[in-house]
């Protein structure tokens, strides 16, 4: 019967014919190593999701809604291209929304910061 070695650190296996790794830190490390990529990817959209939600509730609301400038929303590092949801009104308006608080874009780069019940 061959040598079997552990896919990680080439350490000899003894036990079960189907086993692939010496340790719980080898296993885990062999399956981190496969699903390095996606993982990154979705930290990276979480973590932008997570900074344009601070920015949004960095402005204090009156009666649940505020205004601010684009420029404001630039200047704090807000990204437009991350959202969770959109809101269309039966009017046609469209808010578009990170978790319970969204924007609605008005005339004039304002936009309505709003939070959802």
């Amino acid at each position: 019967m061959p040598e079997r070695k552990c896919l990680v650190c080439g350490e000899k296996l003894l036990g079960r014919i189907d086993q692939k790794y010496c340790s719980d830190h080898c296993r885990n490390a062999y399956n981190n190593l496969l699903n390095r990529d996606s993982k990154n990817l979705v930290r990276n959209i979480n973590n932008k999701l997570r900074k344009n939600y601070r920015i949004l509730d960095s402005f204090p609301l009156r009666d649940g809604k505020t205004k601010t400038t684009k420029m404001r929303l630039l200047d704090k590092g807000f990204d437009f291209e991350y959202i969770t949801n959109l809101y269309t009104t039966k009017k046609g308006s469209t808010y578009y929304f990170v978790y319970d608080l969204g924007y609605l874009p008005l005339d004039n780069d304002y936009y309505m910061i709003v939070k959802r019940e």
